[in-house]
């Protein structure tokens, strides 16, 4: 009887999956066919702050990576006092800004880059649940057919490594992060309520990982998608229903629908009515993630 429960419940899975996506599933438009129009829309759709951004790092000689923060001034010594001193704490910050340039590079493949997501208003323009491990196929689909049963749409990216994808909400205004959050915390409190055989272990968290900016620091980092090297690997894509790269990843962008204040705040506070807002895994320090090596995470290796 558990089995047939089980296929029973899958099987309507499929259904409302299949609904969902002649409602608010993957749509594809015409998509910008220069490079300065890819890099507005990446922009557009990727917006956190723009007067720093984290890079990705690796030391082939003792196998640590991670992020640091772009700075003109990094390992200029004796300016730079690397690694006694913080990136955030340093009296000789010369961030690098986000510009055109720099998102070229990093989709053209001359280096890796990050976001920073929350804004210093403790706002962002999107948000993101990372799934990895095991059960991350079925986790990823249940929670995607609860977001779509709201009416919310939402795009699905593969993570760098390939073991996990990260489930993407994007705003059409800046949205405050604790409501953005009790939001996505609410529809996994609800997806776990709807299977109850899920455990949905194989969720991480939410980005972004605070509901406010951490005093002097930037908050968690995201690694951006469509990155160069992991876009050959087919990483880093956005999939389709099938978990398969759609195949125009550029009209698929400019055809994603950004989902109103009004909707998330909505979901959030009937969340709060029904007592459905779980706490929501955040960094065990609260601290940023540019100076920790072991945090390459989504938009990361996640």
């Amino acid at each position: 009887m558990e089995r047939l429960e089980r296929e029973v419940a899958e099987a309507r899975d499929r259904i409302r999956a299949l609904e969902g996506r002649e409602r608010t599933g993957p749509t594809l438009s015409v998509g910008p066919d220069t490079a300065a129009a890819k890099v507005a829309l990446f922009r557009a759709l990727s917006r956190g702050r723009d007067d720093v951004f984290p890079r990705y790092w690796e030391n082939t000689t003792s196998g640590r990576s991670g992020y640091a923060l772009a700075c003109a001034n990094e390992w200029v010594r004796p300016v730079c006092d690397k690694p006694r001193v913080k990136c955030g704490d340093c009296p000789n910050q010369a961030f690098i800004p986000v510009t055109d340039r720099v998102i070229l590079d990093h989709l053209q493949g001359r280096h890796v880059m990050g976001v920073y997501p929350l804004l210093d208003d403790d706002r962002c323009w999107f948000l993101a649940a990372d799934f990895d491990g095991q059960a991350w196929v079925d986790d990823v689909g249940s929670f995607v057919s609860t977001c779509r049963d709201v009416g919310l749409p939402v795009a699905v990216e593969r993570s760098r490594s390939g073991d996990g994808a990260h489930v993407c909400f994007f705003f059409a205004v800046p949205i405050a992060a604790a409501t953005a959050r009790r939001m996505a915390s609410y529809l996994i409190t609800e997806t776990m309520n709807r299977r109850h055989e899920l455990s949905l272990a194989s969720y991480d968290r939410l980005f972004p990982n605070q509901d406010t900016l951490p005093r002097g620091g930037f908050g968690n980092l995201i690694a951006l998608p469509l990155q160069y090297k992991a876009r050959e690997r087919g990483n880093t894509l956005f999939v389709d229903d099938m978990l398969a790269p759609i195949a125009d990843q550029w009209g698929f962008l400019a055809g994603i629908s950004r989902i109103e204040a009004t909707t998330v705040e909505a979901i959030a506070d009937e969340g709060t009515r029904r007592g459905q807002i779980v706490g929501v895994p955040m960094s065990a320090t609260g601290s940023d993630e540019a100076d920790a090596p072991w945090a390459a995470r989504w938009w990361s290796n996640g």
